[in-house]
């Protein structure tokens, strides 16, 4: 995702599952709170499970009838954000009579996602100990990028259906407007922690240029 996904909603999202292990969802919330505060604070790799324990406000005994490792509690924090940001990206790709308007849509959402100081820290935290834990790095692109990709590639096939936009390689297509979304914002954030928030103003300027390639490149001929 310096912090790693939020978790402060009280509505029950697909973070609060109840499990074998754990069946109180505030209960699980609580804990993973705690480890967000202390990822963000010393660092994924440095954090300990008592330093969870502690920021949580829980027994360690608690804490392990819910999750096994820092692994778990990692992998809990990035489903959390990913499966509420996913469910929002579906509802917005649903018009394939307007593609510009709706790309648009997405690609802001999209933009202020990925670039956001949980998203960055995420990334970096998951190339860190992937030479260690390539499963980690697997299961972050398979059920996070990958999917989104899909979801848009699947507005896209719709919206090629309608007549609105004319492509021969939606997958490609899809993975391009991902690109353009951010470009020339996104790497200087991964790389620099101290590279100022970008301006709403900003993005939406890369997004709206975003689109008008897009549609230059798909749009219908006729």
């Amino acid at each position: 995702m310096t912090a790693v996904p939020r978790i402060d909603s009280p509505a029950p999202i697909p973070c609060d599952r109840r499990t074998a292990a754990g069946e109180d969802p505030a209960k699980r919330r609580q804990i993973l709170e705690g480890a967000r505060r202390a990822f963000v604070g010393l660092g994924f790799d440095a954090a300990s499970m008592n330093d969870v324990v502690r920021e949580a406000g829980v027994s360690k005994s608690t804490l392990y009838v819910y999750f096994r490792s820092k692994e778990d509690l990692f992998r809990a924090l990035i489903e959390c954000e990913r499966e509420a940001y996913l469910a929002e990206v579906e509802a917005l790709l649903t018009d394939p009579g307007e593609p510009a308007d709706t790309l648009r849509r997405y690609g802001l959402r999209l933009a202020r996602l990925v670039m956001s100081p949980e998203a960055m820290h995420a990334k970096r935290t998951v190339i860190a100990v992937a030479a260690r834990m390539p499963e980690l790095g697997r299961e972050f692109y398979r059920h996070g990028p990958q999917r989104g990709l899909a979801l848009l590639s699947a507005y896209l096939e719709k919206a090629c259906a309608a007549g609105t936009l004319e492509i021969a390689d939606i997958a490609l297509a899809a993975a391009q407007f991902v690109e353009l979304a951010t470009a020339g914002a996104l790497r200087r954030r991964f790389f620099d922690d101290e590279a100022p928030p970008l301006e709403d103003r900003e993005m939406a300027r890369i997004v709206d240029a975003a689109v008008a390639l897009f549609m230059a490149g798909y749009g219908p001929r006729s």
